[in-house]
């Protein structure tokens, strides 16, 4: 079910895919929106509800002229607040992985677990391809053909606007967000206490192995590794072993 929440005059939407499990958010990554968690809402339950949010400038959310660092992590801040929720599992993919670690950071006692979908602990983001993406088009026939190989990615973030088919994100928008994402965030990751599960895709081109293994060595014990063939969107590429990784590491919290 769709839910609107107003924060500062700026209304944000979100997912709550319903169901009396355990509740645990979930942020997409950039060119994404909240429903593409439908398919490990339905993996997940009974046992778990997932509540998504589509971030600021995506999906059914207002778009605004900032979307620095503190931003993000304000709005899931808010939308915390607004679920009236204790501590949960927070799970993020990409940009929203970043938002999740930092809120998680910033707020330890908001966190039973945190689950990160490939994204680094330094982000170094290239946005030509954004910039390069096809713009408008007459049927969503003709705006995927254009996207190209790339454009099952975008299933979920295409609309029909009354000028033709478009994206439910701004190209501007994402390029400012991107811009921002930028940066040395090991003392963010560092800071995070809770139990964390750190998937990556083994052909994903942002998250090197490397990376992932000195995230979780940075850890101390309480982050571990799960990789995946799949490319970056590890959800998408292979959905079933993606929330069987996930299923595994919720059923291991001690207050499940």
């Amino acid at each position: 079910m769709r839910e609107f929440f107003t924060v500062d005059q700026r209304r944000l939407s979100f997912l709550d895919f319903g169901g009396s499990g355990v509740p645990i958010l979930a942020f997409h990554g950039s060119f994404s929106e909240a429903s593409v968690f439908a398919p490990l809402a339905e993996a997940l339950a009974p046992q778990w509800r997932v509540l998504a949010l589509d971030q600021r400038g995506h999906g059914e959310s207002d778009r605004t002229e900032s979307y620095e660092r503190a931003d993000f992590v304000a709005d899931i801040e808010a939308f915390h607040r607004h679920l009236g929720l204790g501590p949960v599992a927070i799970l993020g993919h990409s940009l929203g992985g970043v938002n999740a670690y930092q809120y998680v950071a910033r707020h330890p006692d908001r966190a039973t677990a945190l689950i990160i979908e490939d994204v680094c602990a330094v982000m170094d983001a290239d946005w030509t391809f954004t910039t390069q993406l096809p713009r408008k088009a007459p049927t969503r026939e003709a705006l995927t053909s254009a996207i190209g190989w790339t454009a099952p990615y975008f299933e979920c973030s295409i609309r029909q606007f009354d000028d033709g088919w478009d994206y439910s994100f701004g190209i501007e928008d994402t390029v400012l967000s991107q811009k921002a994402l930028n940066g040395d965030h090991w003392s963010d990751w560092e800071s995070v206490t809770c139990p964390t599960l750190l998937i990556r895709g083994t052909d994903s081109e942002v998250l090197a192995p490397d990376h992932a293994r000195e995230m979780v060595a940075r850890r101390a014990g309480q982050a571990q590794l799960v990789e995946l063939p799949a490319g970056h969107v590890v959800h998408h590429d292979v959905p079933d072993e993606f929330a069987a990784a996930v299923r595994t590491f919720l059923s291991q919290l001690p207050t499940v």
